[in-house]
């Protein structure tokens, strides 16, 4: 909030500024119906934190009555002299409830806040402070800071764009837009955002930041009534071939030149087109008097939402059945596997964050049949929307819940709250993780001495996989260069045809194929090594080697 020095001097400073529009162009903005809040922030003056929410001509005048008179500025002029006539009556009287505004369609005068409609004379700010309060509230949100984001309809920075040009065109000749071209234009946006701030901090009990929670106000355009009457003309993007420069085309009768500088015209069209530079309110714009500021019957309709950024828990899961899927798998409306990871995991976070909904997210999956155990594999529950966000404590508790669950299927480590980077961490760190697995493998004949040492020997072998027959209808048939980095094998007691067949291997390696080879779409494999067939039983991934979680 802005302190009671800090707040007088906000205000001598905007009184300071307003005092040197001059009045002329002013009044005939005002009789274009434009409101006097966007007249101040297209001369890039910025309204004081406790600012005029509700400004209406006669208050305007209020605001630079006391300020010594300059000549061109707004004070001593026709509403100056006013208030000194007639002071029996009412502003209402002298000046009546403007018309919607015809450049920010009502959103800066604050006029209707959805269905509610607020006369002119009243604090329109603080009603709108008081919706946008309610509104976060009843969402239940919690949180220590909060931003304002604003979506406006498209028009109104094009409004600002045509209001700029009729200005330079109309008054391009007099002095004091020579000596100082317009050209910061405050937007509406920022306008907007600086009005409502303040009363939203006092009401929230919070300070204003950029956090992750955001209060997003949108506005959409009541149905348009256009008119020409005012001949105001309308800012439109033209391409041009004129030493492939931005030009600005301009009505001859306007008399329009670009910040006082000469410039070389060319013919196009058998219009008048002159290069200028593309730093200020030109920008490669074409300006026709034909065309005029879009009005509106209504002031814009407004919808309030609130959200948190996603919030990322992180950590390792163990999955100990050869019945349960990474994800919900539905096959022809039917379930396959009696649950997933994901509903297991997640379906215990997001109601205790009370977010709108979650995402699963893992360094790489296995099958539905195979174990994941070991140190577990790394994953991300992304929470959408969020209302509360855990403590360590809370964080802790989740997991034991997890891990205490009667059926024992699936078992998390080392759970956190992370930031968003560690979605990108993990999406790097996937690619050039290494797996190790253990499977129990059949050969068509006995295990011998040999085929130990012939395994165990490789090093870093190279196979070339193209893609399993069994995933051909939901991936791309292609063929990939893979790493067996070692294998080793284990003798299994009273048995000479079955092993346990200990392997590391480069990320996104297919090992049942690697395996039985796949009808030769992988080479080698383990049974064209040791020449025989060979199958898998039983696969286990034992570890996963990412440094993360």
């Amino acid at each position: 909030m802005v302190a009671g020095s800090e707040a007088e001097e906000d205000l001598r400073a905007f009184r300071e500024a307003v005092s040197l529009v001059p009045w002329h162009v002013a009044k005939d903005l005002i009789s274009r119906e434009v409101c006097l809040h966007c007249i101040i922030r297209l001369f890039g003056i910025r309204e004081p934190a406790k600012g005029f929410t509700s400004l209406s001509p006669s208050m305007f005048s209020d605001i630079v009555a006391e300020l010594p008179s300059t000549g061109e500025g707004l004070n001593g002029i026709e509403l100056g002299e006013n208030k000194d006539k007639n002071d029996d009556e009412t502003n209402e009287e002298r000046h009546p409830a403007p018309s919607i505004c015809s450049v920010c369609f009502g959103i800066l005068q604050i006029c209707k806040v959805n269905d509610a409609e607020i006369p002119f004379e009243k604090n329109g700010v603080n009603f709108l402070a008081n919706v946008i309060a309610d509104a976060v509230k009843e969402e239940g949100h919690e949180f220590d800071s909060f931003c304002v984001e604003v979506s406006t309809p498209p028009a109104i920075p094009e409004n600002d764009l045509s209001l700029l040009s009729y200005i330079n065109s109309k008054y391009g000749s007099e002095s004091w837009l020579q000596k100082k071209p317009l050209g910061n234009i405050i937007s509406l946006k920022e306008a907007l955002k600086a009005l409502v701030t303040g009363p939203l901090e006092t009401k929230l009990g919070v300070n204003c930041s950029q956090g992750t929670f955001r209060i997003w106000l949108t506005y959409k355009e009541a149905s348009p009534l256009t008119s020409c009457d005012d001949k105001t003309p309308v800012a439109k993007r033209q391409k041009t071939d004129c030493n492939n420069k931005n030009t600005l085309v301009a009505c001859t009768t306007y008399g329009l030149v670009a910040e006082n500088e000469a410039t070389e015209p060319c013919v196009d069209s058998g219009k008048i087109t002159m290069t200028i530079p593309t730093d200020g309110f030109g920008n490669g714009i074409a300006y026709h008097e034909s065309s005029c500021l879009s009005k509106s019957r209504e002031p814009c309709s407004l919808s309030i939402e609130c959200y948190r950024d996603a919030v990322y828990f992180g950590g390792r899961y163990l999955k100990y059945s050869r019945n349960v899927s990474q994800t919900c798998w539905m096959i022809d409306e039917e379930r396959m596997g009696v649950t997933s990871v994901e509903e297991i995991i997640s379906g215990c976070i997001l109601p205790f964050c009370r977010g709108d909904k979650s995402k699963f997210h893992a360094a790489g999956r296995e099958d539905i049949d195979v174990r994941m155990l070991g140190s577990g594999r790394p994953f991300l529950v992304e929470i959408q929307n969020a209302r509360h966000v855990p403590s360590i404590m809370d964080i802790k508790g989740i997991e034991e819940k997890i891990n205490e669950s009667k059926s024992k299927l699936v078992r998390v480590k080392h759970l956190k709250l992370l930031g968003s980077e560690a979605w990108s961490l993990m999406r790097e760190g996937e690619a050039e993780k290494q797996k190790q697995y253990a499977a129990v493998v059949w050969i068509s004949r006995p295990l011998e001495d040999r085929d130990l040492c012939t395994l165990s020997s490789f090093k870093d072998l190279s196979i070339m996989q193209k893609t399993p027959i069994r995933v051909l209808h939901r991936r791309s048939p292609l063929e990939r260069e893979k790493i067996i980095h070692w294998m080793k094998i284990e003798r299994i007691s009273g048995s000479s045809q079955y092993f346990v067949l200990h392997l590391c291997t480069q990320a996104g390696t297919y090992i049942k194929e690697f395996v039985h080879g796949d009808l030769g779409r992988t080479n080698p494999s383990i049974g064209s090594i040791l020449g025989c067939r060979a199958e898998i039983l039983q696969l286990d991934v034992t570890d996963v080697k990412m440094d993360l979680f």
